[in-house]
């Protein structure tokens, strides 16, 4: 998963990311809430930890920005100090997922983290099979049919079009798609996902008569959204 940190205590900061780093998933730190604002107008992230008392704008302020002006807003754990009932009520009142007092142990930490995820994103079938529509994928082997006849795709296709299905009506930025793909950082030509991106529109036939419609988001990234 992708997590974006909320904590202006570089050590904490560097704590939970390595807790969470260690068990597989990419974070982006952030000291203060406007920046943190700022990258969700831009990224894609799975998941939010969010100190409350940081600089510019709080964590409890982050997220009710995120619950009133994004169409998906990513859960939410509250990881603060503050540890009084009616701090914890707020905190859940106003959206959070979860709400961690600190300090926390690395393995209750990612507990916790793993816990909203299954919550908010469900495992895939444990047979590989997942079926949208006509659409039907087999992550065993890799392959696409739609209303039962095969769709040839690359890897990295295949790979594509199943996180676009998987997050239909979900807004993916270009770098979390870069990232699920091809990893962190990787030494690409830009032009490389939108070949990609083309490549699936055409070869699963993304229009709106099969009841899909894949967008692009300016300045953003892409959505695949349902139309029936």
């Amino acid at each position: 998963m992708r997590i974006a940190i909320l904590e202006d205590d570089l050590a904490l900061a560097s704590y939970v990311e390595k807790a969470l780093s260690d068990a597989g998933h990419g974070c982006d730190l952030f000291a203060d809430g406007r920046k943190l604002v700022q990258a969700l107008r831009r990224e894609t992230y799975d998941i939010l930890i969010l100190d409350w008392n940081v600089p510019e704008m709080s964590g409890l302020a982050v997220l009710q920005w995120a619950r009133e002006n994004m169409d998906s807003p990513p859960p939410a754990l509250m990881l603060t100090s503050r540890s009084a009932e009616e701090d914890i009520v707020a905190g859940l009142s106003q959206g959070a997922d979860d709400y961690v007092v600190k300090p926390v142990t690395p393995a209750v930490l990612l507990a916790r983290v793993e816990a909203i995820a299954r919550r908010a994103y469900p495992a895939p079938p444990t047979d590989g099979t997942e079926k949208f529509g006509d659409y039907l994928f087999d992550a065993r082997t890799e392959t696409v049919e739609i209303a039962g006849q095969p769709v040839s795709l690359t890897a990295k296709e295949f790979a594509l079009a199943l996180l676009l299905f998987r997050n239909i009506h979900r807004a993916l930025s270009r770098s979390y798609i870069f990232e699920a793909l091809w990893g962190r950082n990787p030494d690409l030509p830009t032009r490389t996902l939108d070949t990609h991106i083309s490549n699936v529109r055409v070869k699963l036939n993304l229009r709106p008569g099969n009841g899909f419609k894949l967008l692009p988001i300016y300045a953003y990234g892409y959505r695949l959204e349902t139309l029936v």
